[in-house]
């Protein structure tokens, strides 16, 4: 079957942009439905009566952002999620989504490897597509426990420490970081290539007109459904 196109990094930017101003949607909005299609992916890949223990490890960009929305709906959905979000920004936005955690008594930790421990799962919501450059502390440390660890992992967009266009690292912590599964929002990216686990495309909010324009395509979603699972590399299944 042939592959989903992907969809590049300057492309996605645009797109984020242009959903943002033409499209009328708030980043509110897209960081919503965004975290659904994470949560919703996790409970394909194993629901709480499976795995009720998941550490989500957020970044201090919108990646993390989706990563604190995708907590709320797993604890809502019967997981028992563990919080690591280091590099607390100011941002009014990311300050109400932790108060909406707090409020919920879900827990955050300082101690990563410590929480990996006793963990089913991990959620990579660390860097996304916009990453690029040197990986900074504390996360080094973060992404070279999630190389190592054999608790599975589910990334958000990208593996962390990833270039959207070539992939793994050659060197550093993310050099050997595959993790068991992605969720590609919107599209996928063209790092797929070198992907080998279970693979979803979320984001259904997206037109026909605009994926067009930005050359990538709209998977066929099912009924009340966020997410689709398709091939390693986005091929449709």
């Amino acid at each position: 079957m042939a592959a989903l196109r992907t969809l590049g990094p300057r492309a996605a930017a645009a797109l984020d942009e242009e959903l943002m101003s033409t499209g009328a949607f708030s980043i509110d909005q897209l960081m919503e439905l965004a975290g659904l299609s994470v949560a919703q992916a996790m409970y394909a890949l194993s629901p709480p009566q499976k795995s009720p223990a998941i550490l989500v490890a957020c970044g201090p960009g919108n990646n993390g952002g989706d990563g604190l929305v995708a907590a709320r709906h797993l604890h809502h959905f019967g997981y028992k999620p563990t919080m690591y979000f280091p590099k607390q920004t100011k941002n009014e936005l990311y300050g109400r989504l932790v108060k909406q955690l707090q409020q919920l008594k879900v827990p955050f930790t300082d101690d990563f490897v410590g929480a990996a421990k006793g963990s089913d799962w991990i959620i990579d919501a660390i860097f996304g597509f916009s990453f690029s450059g040197e990986v900074r502390e504390p996360f080094p440390g973060v992404i070279k426990a999630l190389a190592e660890s054999k608790i599975p992992v589910l990334a958000v967009d990208a593996p962390s420490s990833w270039n959207i266009d070539s992939g793994p690292p050659q060197d550093g912590p993310g050099q050997h970081y595959i993790p068991a599964a992605l969720i590609s929002l919107t599209a996928p990216k063209p790092l797929v290539k070198w992907f080998g686990g279970r693979h979803f495309v979320g984001g259904r909010f997206v037109s026909q007109e605009m994926a067009d324009k930005y050359e990538f395509d709209v998977p066929p979603y099912k009924g009340s459904e966020q997410i689709v699972e398709v091939g390693s590399h986005g091929e449709k299944l």
